[in-house]
């Protein structure tokens, strides 16, 4: 038991003060403008009716794996989806995680070391950050999006580098200059890996698929929690990466494998994505939509992520509170999750928001800035 709590209940307290402490909720009742639900497939009964009668065939899926897949854990379900996904991205092979995060601790944990050096976006997920803890290598920072900032880090590294992005940014909600940073890679002989949990199923196979550049990316991580609306993550990467990881990557070795279920879910979201492409493109038009409304947003005029930027607190609270009461579900950002003065109400919208939501929306927040 631990004796001395007083520093803990110091941070609490502090954050209790700033109004920034956090706390699980029941999740709440609303239009919702906040989830990574961007198809609309966590709640869509014809997805769901799809995976229901594979179940009654098969409710096998539903039982625990028993261990790690070095172990007891792996199946015939977990391979053939691998390289269902491996085929469909263009890669020739895929290593399935039960997140998105541990595959980030996979990667980065691993790959690099103790003479290599990590260069990562400032804007990186946080998952990437505590990986790079666990590594050897040394970690460096590059100005969000800047290719010139970039290639003045790469230019001063001896050793091998990784550079660590995304593809689109959930907390900007602005795309990488992929290619130009594919550019660089190949230039300084170093290792792009790129982050596509939030451009996957919005972009189709995402950017680096879009843009043909499976060739010049050591790695890619695709996350099924977000536009998929299911759960678990993979690694896209060539055989050898692959077995690297399979033989030295800890997270990988060590977590119980999910169950065949989850595999079962990402395969048929695949399907299920492949056959209502009219998803996508609604998400689309409903982009242009809130664009249309002339806010101000670092955002790209793409991305289903719209940040509004309201520095003051009070204000930003302000705003969540009244939205709130109108029935919109919304999330406001403060620092540390982003720096002082960068505080946002992170819009997120979705294949099923209405015109005359969004639009009301939009009122709601212009009365605030």
């Amino acid at each position: 038991m631990l004796k001395n709590l007083n520093h803990f209940q110091e941070a609490l307290n502090k954050r209790r003060q700033t109004g920034t402490l956090r706390a699980l909720q029941p999740k709440a009742e609303g239009i919702d403008f906040y989830s990574n639900d961007y198809l609309g497939l966590a709640g869509n009964k014809e997805l769901q009716r799809i995976m229901l009668e594979k179940i009654n065939h098969n409710p096998q899926w539903l039982s625990g794996s028993t261990g790690s897949r070095l172990i007891s854990g792996n199946s015939s379900m977990a391979a053939f989806t691998e390289n269902f996904i491996a085929e469909k991205h263009h890669f020739s092979s895929a290593l399935l995680f039960p997140s998105g995060y541990n595959a980030n601790l996979a990667l980065f944990s691993t790959l690099p070391n103790r003479h290599d050096t990590i260069i990562v976006d400032e804007q990186i997920h946080r998952s990437v950050h505590d990986a790079c803890k666990m590594s050897n290598a040394r970690k460096l920072k590059f100005r969000h999006n800047d290719i010139e900032d970039l290639e003045n880090v790469l230019k001063r590294q001896e050793g091998h580098c990784y550079i660590a992005i995304e593809s689109l940014y959930s907390m900007e909600g602005d795309l990488a200059p992929i290619c130009e940073m594919a550019g660089l890679a190949k230039k300084y002989e170093a290792s792009l890996i790129v982050d596509e949990a939030h451009a996957f199923g919005v972009f189709g196979n995402g950017l680096v698929n879009q843009y043909g550049l499976q060739d010049q990316v050591a790695a890619i991580v695709i996350t099924y929690g977000k536009a998929l609306g299911a759960h678990g993550a993979a690694i896209l990467c060539n055989d050898v990466v692959k077995s690297y990881l399979v033989n030295f990557a800890s997270p990988f070795i060590y977590s119980t494998s999910a169950q065949d279920f989850q595999w079962m879910s990402i395969k048929t979201g695949y399907d299920f994505l492949e056959d209502h492409q009219e998803l996508s493109v609604q998400l689309q038009e409903n982009i242009k939509i809130f664009r249309s409304q002339e806010l101000q947003s670092p955002s790209s005029e793409s991305s289903p992520v719209q940040a509004i930027i309201i520095s003051d607190n009070q204000k930003l609270k302000s705003l969540q509170k009244t939205l709130s009461e109108e029935g919109f579900l919304t999330y406001a950002i403060y620092s540390p999750t982003v720096k002082e003065g960068a505080e946002r109400l992170r819009i997120c919208l979705h294949s099923f928001n209405t015109e005359t939501q969004i639009i009301k929306l939009t009122e709601i927040i212009k009365r605030f800035i």
